[in-house]
């Protein structure tokens, strides 16, 4: 029996998450410059899609499984660290973020909801959250993320989300810009680190909701 598949298309007749190849061929079948991709799960559909076509398409992310040498070069997580993960319900728009501490699960704050957000904006406030925590607590723990978009953002001291200012996300655009005024007034000794989610499984901060 095949296994399940998820399909995302980011440009088509709709876009979306669909769960069949047949739904999702009628988006894209004689659609100029049509984007898609298949996902092996839907939490990494549901990240994709609320992503760049860029960061996906042509690159095998999560899909396989590590061979043991693999797994061997990239070790162990840091126990005495860090992990933030976002939330974000793609029916609602809600989104919320949190922080935990890897080795005891203790939740260091958690934030949110806010109305009509992305995954990529909540994973990036995560980060900005997690580092301004420890720099007032003057600790130098890592931080992991399993947000490759967000840890880049943090690092261009940008948010760089095509997600348009509405009324009812006044609070969380007020919150991208305290963080980006954070970034660009402090220094941080904190790794910011990626969560290998397929040597270590799921991120620890994740909120569960698959």
């Amino acid at each position: 029996m095949a296994k399940k598949k998820y399909y995302v298309v980011w440009i088509g007749r709709q876009t979306g998450i669909f769960e069949t190849w047949e739904d999702c061929n009628k988006q894209i079948f004689g659609f100029p410059k049509a984007q898609f991709k298949s996902f092996a799960t839907k939490e990494l559909a549901e990240k994709a899609f609320n992503s760049s076509s860029k960061d996906f398409i042509g690159k095998d992310i999560f899909e396989t499984v590590l061979n043991s040498e693999q797994l061997a070069l990239i070790g162990e997580p840091i126990k005495n660290s860090i992990a933030v993960d976002g939330a974000w319900n793609t029916t609602s728009g809600i989104v919320e973020y949190q922080g935990i501490h890897t080795d005891t699960g203790e939740i260091i704050f958690r934030v949110g909801p806010y109305e009509d957000g992305t995954n990529n904006i909540v994973e990036f406030l995560a980060i900005v959250h997690a580092l301004a925590y420890c720099k007032q607590n003057n600790l130098k723990l890592p931080i992991y993320s399993d947000s490759k978009s967000a840890i880049s953002w943090v690092r261009a001291k940008q948010a760089r989300t095509n997600h348009q200012k509405s009324d009812k996300n006044n609070k969380l655009f007020e919150l991208i810009d305290r963080a980006i005024k954070w970034l660009n007034e402090n220094n941080y000794d904190n790794e910011i680190l990626k969560w290998e989610t397929r040597a270590w499984g799921e991120n620890p901060a994740d909120f569960g909701r698959k």
